[in-house]
């Protein structure tokens, strides 16, 4: 045809918005909200539908059961695996998003954040530290919690007596901490500070919402988790770095999911349903 050359194909000019200062503010603000909408700040809301159910529902809080690590699929046990593992491959999801977001903005993906191996002995020391500390004052005020009925009976596993069933339980543990430091507290406050927020502010906000998706367990977890929230901001403030309080939290998951498991219904003090 005339005027067109033959096997020559017009490709479109890329088109580069430049952004003000308020409109990358405005798009790190919807991006904030986004990651946290699909991932823990959805978690929230949902433990705030479960625990006004919890409260209207006839019986103390302590009468009731929050389990954190279920059967999905009760007497099929390679279908329980696979759809443990498929959970906890999908929950990790919004973490490699924010890798890829902070790769994109031209910051080294994770390591930004201090989420990487560079320093596995000093992050290990620290991270027992911190888990020895909060893990003994957790336990005291969650008993103390429930004996006074502000909280539900936490059942951290009720998993068959299968062979996957430590393994699984590990697993569940690091993703339950990868998850939340990187999102809830690493990069929410860098997103945060980036937003011109003060360190008051990004601090309540990173321990409010650490506190709101625990709050299916009621009152005690949500305040129990706020205050761990505030001494994990501190602490990421003062050493900059996420990896030990990923390992902390890890600790404290592992110990509380397998303690719960070998001491269930064998020793007075630990509640069960």
């Amino acid at each position: 045809m005339a005027g067109r050359e033959s096997g020559v194909r017009a490709e479109p000019e890329p088109v580069f918005v430049q952004l003000g200062e308020e409109g990358r503010r405005d798009l790190l603000r919807t991006e904030t909200l986004l990651v946290l909408a699909l991932s823990l700040g959805a978690s929230g809301v949902s433990a705030l539908i479960s625990f006004i159910g919890s409260l209207t529902k006839p019986g103390g809080l302590k009468d009731q059961a929050a389990t954190l690590n279920g059967s999905y699929a009760p007497g099929r046990p390679w279908l329980d695996l696979a759809w443990q593992l498929f959970g906890i491959a999908s929950a990790l999801v919004p973490v490699l998003l924010v890798a890829h977001l902070l790769t994109r903005e031209g910051a080294p993906g994770l390591r930004v954040l201090g989420f990487d191996l560079t320093r596995p002995l000093q992050d290990l020391g620290r991270g027992v530290l911190v888990a020895a500390g909060i893990g003994s004052a957790g336990l005291a005020f969650y008993l103390g919690s429930r004996a006074a009925g502000f909280n539900l009976t936490v059942v951290p596993e009720a998993l068959p007596d299968v062979w996957w069933k430590l393994p699984v339980l590990i697993l569940s543990a690091i993703q339950n901490s990868v998850v939340e430091e990187v999102i809830v507290l690493a990069y929410l406050l860098r997103r945060l500070d980036q937003l011109g927020w003060s360190p008051m502010a990004s601090l309540a906000a990173s321990a409010v919402l650490r506190g709101s998706y625990h709050l299916y367990q009621g009152i005690g977890g949500f305040i129990g988790n706020m205050v761990m929230g505030v001494v994990f901001v501190l602490a990421y403030r003062r050493w900059g770095r996420v990896g030990p309080l990923v390992v902390a939290h890890a600790l404290l998951d592992i110990v509380a999911f397998g303690g719960y498991a070998l001491l269930a219904g064998k020793v007075g003090w630990l509640p069960t349903p």
